[in-house]
């Protein structure tokens, strides 16, 4: 019998998954970590690269990884601690913070022409933002709308927000929930509302309170040996894993940082996260805080017609900032559980009815699909070791 209530037996399933997956070719090293009844597993299968320096250090728990949409939860707590102090009201308009989105026009066909526009019913509200119902975020594919936000950019995020005024919005605030860009818009919240750069007040109010050192914007210099390569797969028949050449990029702070997907951290740091969560907000929020969160957000309806595919929301939910598990249909997270993955294949849940962190690391482009046979492999694997 493992310790945390795991059978020891049933966990060398997940130990055997894993190196299964690494001989395969896909990525070099996984790292699964655990947390259950007060008891730590880790599982590290492989390497940080394929070739080079990072061929010679094994994925271990202090690993620096690229997080991408795992960043989002961590946004989100950083804006409701700006809710317990009222700097901000979950249902005040942001206007105030965000002038660029106020008075905002909303296109009358999503998939229409930019200048075809319909004033806004109402202002976008810190709950749009949060719950991704703010009417902008990932449009119909090969759209103008899409185009057109495909350009935004600029070297910080008040660039960015000036350059997003400028667009309508896809839908109008609160009909729907679109992806990813009510992440970045809370960036630019929490940097106002704050008064300190976007980054400082993430560090401020998560990280140095829960001793998340190896998490931010960059790599730390004394943290680059630690960097996991990142891979993603290149048109060839073989399907070769080819090596994102992205080390500078890390290196250097950043002048936009970016909360739909900007953050590195460790499987160490992202276990304190999860844990404070699972803990009730373990001083760095509130009970309540953490409750309202992982709530189901999202109204029947916008969950009839939102979703990455047609009936994306029909067993899970939308909180603030992360997803929600609201049926269990395989065996996996629990109803009631919540967590995000990210691009690079990075997954969390907790599951607080079996009182599990469950946290998977791998670094190769587009494996955050929870349709793909590791993620589901994964949690099947874990929660078939569960005693």
């Amino acid at each position: 019998m493992a310790g945390g209530g795991f059978s020891s037996r049933r966990l060398a399933r997940l130990r055997e998954l894993q190196e299964r997956y690494v001989a395969s070719g896909v990525v070099p090293g996984v790292l699964t970590v655990l947390a259950r009844r007060g008891e730590v597993y880790v599982e590290a299968t492989g390497r940080h690269a394929f070739e080079g320096a990072g061929a010679e250090r094994p994925m271990a728990t202090d690993t620096v990884v690229r997080m991408a949409s795992m960043t989002k939860p961590l946004v989100a707590a950083c804006v409701m601690t700006l809710i317990e102090d009222c700097t901000l009201r979950l249902d005040d308009p942001i206007d105030e913070f965000v002038p660029e989105l106020a008075n905002m026009r909303v296109l009358a066909d999503p998939a229409g022409p930019l200048e075809d526009t319909v004033a806004a019913a109402r202002p976008i509200t810190v709950r749009d933002v949060l719950t991704f119902t703010l009417g902008t975020g990932m449009a119909p594919e090969n759209s103008p709308i899409s185009a057109a936000m495909d350009t935004l950019g600029g070297p910080t995020l008040d660039e960015w927000v000036a350059g997003l005024g400028q667009l309508p919005l896809v839908h109008q605030p609160g009909e729907r929930w679109l992806y990813d860009t009510g992440a970045d818009v809370a960036g630019v919240l929490i940097q106002r509302a704050a008064g300190k750069s976007f980054g400082a007040a993430l560090r401020e109010r998560i990280l140095e309170p829960l001793g998340m050192k190896g998490t931010g914007f960059s790599v730390d210099p004394a943290s680059l040996d630690r960097f996991a390569a990142a891979y993603h797969q290149d048109n060839a028949p073989t399907g070769e894993a080819v090596v994102l050449s992205d080390e500078e990029y890390w290196s250097k702070p950043k002048t936009l940082e970016a909360g739909s997907g900007g953050l590195v951290s460790t499987a160490d740091d992202y276990l304190t996260f999860a844990s404070a969560l699972m803990a009730g907000g373990a001083g760095v929020l509130s009970r309540a805080s953490v409750s309202l969160m992982t709530s189901d957000q999202l109204t029947p309806k916008q969950r009839e017609i939102s979703g990455f595919w047609p009936g994306y929301f029909e067993n899970t939910s939308w909180g603030l900032g992360l997803g929600l598990v609201t049926r269990r249909t395989t065996l996996g997270p629990s109803a009631g559980s919540y967590g995000w993955s990210g691009f690079y294949g990075t997954a969390w849940y907790n599951d607080p009815a079996e009182d599990l962190v469950g946290i998977l690391i791998q670094q190769r482009a587009h494996a955050g699909d929870s349709r793909l046979p590791l993620p589901r492999d994964f949690w099947t694997t874990v929660y078939q070791a569960l005693d």
